[in-house]
């Protein structure tokens, strides 16, 4: 294969791959912010099965959930759904099973435990950030 077909060809793959990996609808944003899990606004983490909001990070916010003694994962609250984008409102717990988060501005649901759609018009998941735990009383949450 010749110089020039090698390079018809990087070009090719460049293309293609560019247009298959759309970037998440839910803007990107970089932090870096530890929570206490002794303050009353994150008690409820303490406990496996336990969710909490965290305001001030993300684009709406975002949701923790504890899945194990060691284990958490935190959720942008901004759905990618469509016609979410101009809601005000962030994604809230189901009052029936909270390991639903609802979408108050479409009709789409989303697993708080692993973020996965659920139902609705999206073809995207939440947006998950970093969550990292040392078993002291600071949960780390970053988006480098």
């Amino acid at each position: 294969m010749n110089l020039r077909n090698l390079f018809f060809l990087a070009l090719i793959l460049t293309v293609l791959s560019c247009t298959k990996n759309k970037q998440h609808p839910v803007p990107y944003y970089s932090f870096d912010a530890n929570i206490n899990l002794n303050l009353p606004s994150y008690v409820d983490l303490q406990g496996v099965g336990g969710w909490a909001y965290v305001s001030g990070i993300g684009s709406k916010g975002v949701i923790v959930y504890r899945q194990s003694m060691q284990v958490f994962v935190a959720f942008d609250r901004h759905s990618p759904a469509e016609g979410s984008f101009d809601c005000e409102t962030g994604l809230v717990p189901d009052p029936s099973n909270f390991l639903v988060l609802n979408d108050p501005c479409s009709d789409a649901q989303f697993s708080l435990y692993d973020g996965s759609i659920i139902g609705g018009d999206t073809k995207w998941g939440l947006r998950a950030y970093a969550a990292e735990y040392n078993g002291g009383q600071y949960l780390r949450i970053f988006n480098p």
